[in-house]
């Protein structure tokens, strides 16, 4: 009878334990549909550029200003975020960027002129500067150590899903170049955010930094399964908020070990952007028009672009928590440097026919699956791993700034500078650039696979150097 009631015991602990990680996988799936929208506002311009250019006059240089509008308005977003994700938590800060995507969404698909699109644009990407610092936080705070890694790639996964979703209904509605029906159709999945952020709840760090206790703990025991390891993660938590107090810009000032992790996220997020992905998948229908390819034709193999985006991240996702951050940004960083530097040549040989058109779209293709594999995922996830807790918001306020700024910078000056140095000039450039991504991956970037949140953040306080904060290692 005893043996039975035991078996009983383990067999409900167990089941209560696959509930708490189902629950923490619908929560952080709620948060991730704000992946969704980043991914549909920012990937939907790629096939509209045209046509809205035709429409509304817009030359070259006023097309650069309506695609970046978007990344000024997301950098200006990820500041605002730290004080809306502070005081009406990650969950408010979601539920806030859904209504700027709706309101952006409107003014876009009904812009009579090119003022009004670029208040639209910004409004967008205010929202999703809000979306991009909140939601990562949010899923790394309310999932176990062993799943976070998957959890936040799956976030960058839904990122590439949705740039897919608005590159093939750009292909779509290209044939009859119905640019606000590729703009206005995104309000749907928008109402879908916005009634999800109101169901999640808010997230156990948060609620516990507000003295918000049997609510913590309410949480915790639905996300984890048992009150037991619920107990003992709160007990974690509110130790570690008692060891800081105060602010990040308190922390700033007096941990060295604070102001290495900032800085190398904000390096990680900087070199995100340089490697170029974004800004391929925002002008690859005017470069592939410039190199000969039929407007239909541009926009098709936009589309190829990002279903490959998409695969290589599902298989960073399986392989982030089993190979670790690290190799999978080694491997990436490689691949795309020299993918885009066989591609440069390409343009710079002029290799035209048939042959030149496989050459440009495979190695394309191969610089987008070797950037989704590492590049794509794995800062965002090391962002939200490597911050102490104390200086958590501000660290990544910072990050997704930096991140946002540099996507502004290059968006806007791209078509210049291509005219300025070549189109296998630019594309050298940005190969230098993954060169450097890959040096940094290789001298500062832990690994931080397995790890709790509050053992790396006992090593950054403790002086560790960077590359052992993850794993320990001697100082």
């Amino acid at each position: 009878m005893n043996g039975d009631t035991l078996k009983h015991d383990d067999l409900s602990y167990r089941d209560s334990l696959q509930q708490g990680r189902r629950n923490a996988f619908l929560f952080a799936g709620a948060a991730g549909l704000a992946g969704l929208m980043f991914g549909l506002d920012t990937g939907v311009i790629a096939g509209a550029l045209k046509f809205m250019g035709v429409d509304l006059g817009a030359n070259e240089r006023a097309q650069e200003w309506i695609v970046s509008s978007l990344m000024l308005g997301a950098a200006g977003g990820s500041l605002l975020a730290i004080p809306v994700s502070h005081y009406r938590g990650r969950r408010g800060a979601m539920f806030y960027a859904g209504l700027l995507f709706l309101l952006g969404t409107t003014l876009c698909s009904l812009a009579p002129s090119i003022p009004v699109m670029i208040a639209g644009r910004v409004c967008l990407g205010i929202g999703v500067g809000f979306a991009s610092f909140s939601a990562p936080l949010y899923i790394a705070e309310i999932t176990e150590k062993s799943q976070r890694g998957t959890m936040i790639s799956l976030y960058q996964l839904v990122i590439t899903a949705g740039m897919l979703l608005a590159l093939l209904s750009d292909s779509l509605l290209s044939y009859g170049g119905h640019w606000r029906w590729m703009l206005g159709i995104l309000a749907v999945p928008t109402v879908f955010f916005i009634l999800a952020t109101m169901r999640v709840p808010y997230s156990p760090r948060w609620l516990a930094m507000h003295g918000r206790r049997r609510e913590a703990r309410g949480v915790l025991q639905k996300v984890r399964g048992s009150r037991e390891r619920a107990n003992n993660e709160l007990d974690r938590i509110e130790q570690n908020l008692r060891k800081t107090e105060g602010n990040g810009f308190e922390l700033l000032k007096t941990s060295v070990g604070f102001r290495k992790t900032l800085a190398l996220g904000m390096a990680l997020q900087m070199f995100q952007q340089l490697a170029g992905i974004n800004i391929l998948l925002y002008y690859a229908p005017h470069l592939l028009e410039h190199l000969g390819f039929s407007a239909q034709a541009a926009v098709w193999c936009t589309t190829l672009l990002g279903l490959a985006n998409m695969v290589a991240t599902g298989v960073a996702i399986v392989l982030i928590d089993r190979w670790g951050r690290r190799p999978l940004l080694l491997v990436s960083t490689l691949m795309a440097s020299l993918s885009l530097c066989a591609f440069g040549f390409v343009l710079f040989a002029h290799v035209g026919g048939t042959l030149g058109s496989i050459a440009i779209i495979g190695l394309l293709v191969l610089f987008t699956l070797g950037y989704a594999l590492g590049e794509g995922p794995v800062p965002w996830t090391m962002c939200t791993e490597i911050q102490p807790l104390q200086g958590r918001g501000l660290a990544i306020a910072c990050s997704t700034f930096a991140n946002w700024m540099t996507n502004w910078l290059i968006s806007n000056v791209f078509l210049s500078v291509m005219s300025l140095i070549g189109d296998y000039g630019i594309f050298w450039l940005l190969a230098a650039f993954n060169a450097v991504f890959f040096l940094i991956g290789y001298f500062l970037v832990p690994e931080t696979r397995g790890c709790s949140l509050e053992d790396i953040e006992q090593r950054v306080k403790a002086g560790y150097p960077l590359r052992e904060i993850g794993q320990p290692g001697r100082r």
